[in-house]
């Protein structure tokens, strides 16, 4: 998929503002200090104050901010133009330093000239990359001796699903890349976009061996049975901020996280 980069990017600029505008995203109590960062990656953060973030894939910057907020100093990069021209605003309103810079994770390198403590990026984005031995090098290649890379995700049992949790309809493995076109947005499902999208199945251990390739060892990994958001259909809180599919209850994983470090 040659053009990859040029759908998503679209998709992504096409979901920026119904999502400021979405319960999803709470900008308004946002702007008034509440946090995005959720218990499984703050747990794994720990305290960031003086730290250097880098944040990968950062949407319109709620985490970077939130983690600037936290004493760090934080930059965010996302492919969206859209997203970091928002992202940017947002910071401001907020009266962070967090930097923000339009670029897909792959050419990052090739932009910005700096080592990091701490490499951070959470729930979905390893989907949106053919290939993750490619984009663990580039964490590597960021992260200074000894540095952290903090990673929460959803799980790869939950995309060979159907949208309504029916069937089994994709591969767990990376078999090949899923084109298709969706209306609405996961943060508003009536939404009025509809965009092609392009993304990629990832197992496990093609994550974390790719990880371990680019001498990242792996210190704490953990997985859970709820998700932080309901944005997947058929969704039930059966506790505050916690979410399952109805269907299976606790059966099935439905986010993973760890924590790795740069040897």
């Amino acid at each position: 998929m040659e053009n990859y980069l040029e759908i998503n990017r679209n998709s992504w600029n096409a979901k920026v503002d119904p999502h400021l505008k979405s319960d999803f995203y709470f900008v308004d109590e946002f702007l008034k200090g509440r946090s995005s960062l959720n218990s499984i990656e703050l747990e794994l953060l720990g305290d960031v104050k003086d730290k250097n973030i880098l944040h990968l894939q950062c949407h319109f910057g709620q985490d970077s901010i939130s983690l600037s907020r936290m004493g760090a100093h934080v930059t965010g990069i996302d492919l969206s133009d859209k997203a970091i021209e928002s992202a940017k605003e947002l910071a401001q309103q907020c009266g962070t330093d967090t930097k923000f810079i339009c670029s897909d994770v792959y050419s990052l390198p090739e932009i910005l000239d700096q080592k990091f403590d701490i490499v951070y990026t959470s729930y979905g984005v390893v989907g949106w990359l053919p290939d993750l031995d490619k984009w663990a090098g580039v964490i590597s290649h960021f992260l200074k001796p000894d540095g952290r890379f903090i990673m929460a995700e959803f799980h790869p049992a939950v995309w060979m699903f159907d949208d309504d949790f029916t069937k089994v309809t994709y591969n767990y493995f990376n078999e090949k890349p899923i084109v298709e076109t969706y209306e609405g947005t996961y943060a508003d499902k009536s939404a009025d976009i509809v965009k092609e999208y392009v993304m990629w199945n990832h197992s496990l251990a093609e994550v974390l061996q790719n990880l371990i390739s680019h001498h990242i060892g792996l210190e704490i990994f953990r997985e859970f049975d709820w998700s932080p958001y309901p944005c997947f259909n058929q969704v039930e809180e059966f506790e505050k901020g916690k979410w399952r599919i109805v269907p299976f209850g606790n059966k099935l994983p439905l986010v993973y996280a760890l924590k790795g470090r740069k040897k």
